[in-house]
């Protein structure tokens, strides 16, 4: 793959046809059916009972119906033909956050639009819900290529939160729309969500869109989030307070950010227990290389199971 990472300057069009040249290279030499694969699977929909050939996944056997037989016989599904891929991305004064080239946001916002660029790839129809601290907007799932394209290019031009603004929010994150994203698509959907997560209480409307959607997690880590840096005491400005403190490198900051951590990982498991159903991208990392080894290994874990 290509190490070249767009360029942040670049208007949101631009941006995307970039994307969408470098994805569709990673389709055609790369994933090779790794991406409709691993979300399509063996299909949702039961059709009926059907003998066991040799070949078939056992994991269909119908065992009830084997037993009453006395031979075995395998529950078949109807066939995905298209996948609706709702992208929720939340956005919050802790993206924008950088300490290398790239913020976490500018990061966030490549990844959500290489995942719909994927999408329009592989002919599936896509939305998105954009979560910020002032509100939400709900694009409806499209199909084709000009009209997702369109759909990203929108999500990708909103507007960077103001942080004088959310600073005088009473929370710098807005409640996402969960009575809306439980309707917002087809059941067995795909529901991406992209988001800083933030140590919080576990949304009540979580379990709802479990059980509904096929429910996967991206997030981004800037490597000062993966360890403190070291050396002289320095400003920083902390957008979610609203004010400029000292990082002095000591140990108490180090342990506080040590919990910090630890609180983090411990609400992203639980909303994603499967480790195949959550990523982690480096700002300092390539976007598209990532994608692409996650649905390699999501497959891979398929064919195991």
């Amino acid at each position: 793959m290509s190490d070249s990472t767009p360029t942040p300057a670049l208007s949101p069009l631009a941006l995307l046809r970039q994307l969408e040249w470098r994805v569709r290279h990673a389709v055609e030499s790369v994933l090779s059916g790794e991406y409709r694969s691993t979300f399509r699977g063996r299909g949702m929909e039961f059709d009926q009972v059907v003998r066991y050939e040799f070949g078939d996944d056992v994991r269909d056997i119908d065992w009830n119906v084997t037993a009453r037989l006395g031979e075995p016989y395998r529950k078949k599904f109807v066939e995905e033909r298209e996948v609706t891929l709702l992208v929720v991305l939340e956005d919050s004064p802790s993206l924008q956050f950088g300490s290398g080239e790239f913020s976490k946001r500018e990061a966030l916002m490549e990844l959500a639009g290489l995942v719909m660029m994927l999408g329009a790839v592989n002919r599936d129809r896509v939305g998105f819900v954009y979560v910020s601290p002032t509100g939400y907007q709900f694009h409806e799932p499209v199909r084709g290529r000009g009209p997702i394209l369109h759909a990203a290019a929108t999500l990708l031009a909103q507007p960077t939160p103001s942080l004088e603004a959310s600073a005088e929010l009473a929370s710098p994150v807005a409640e996402i729309p969960w009575r809306l994203l439980s309707r917002a698509a087809p059941k067995h959907s795909v529901l991406l969500w992209l988001s800083d997560f933030p140590p919080r209480p576990m949304p009540d409307g979580w379990a709802v869109l479990q059980r509904r959607y096929q429910t996967m997690g991206f997030r981004v880590e800037d490597p000062w989030e993966r360890e403190l840096p070291t050396g002289e005491p320095f400003a920083a400005y902390d957008a979610i307070s609203g004010k400029l403190v000292t990082i002095e490198g000591n140990s108490a900051e180090r342990d506080a950010h040590r919990v910090w951590r630890e609180q983090r990982e411990t609400l992203w498991r639980a909303l994603f227990p499967d480790t195949m159903s959550r990523l982690v991208v480096g700002t300092d990392e390539n976007r598209l290389d990532a994608l692409v080894q996650f649905f390699h290994a999501r497959m891979k874990s398929g064919a195991r199971s």
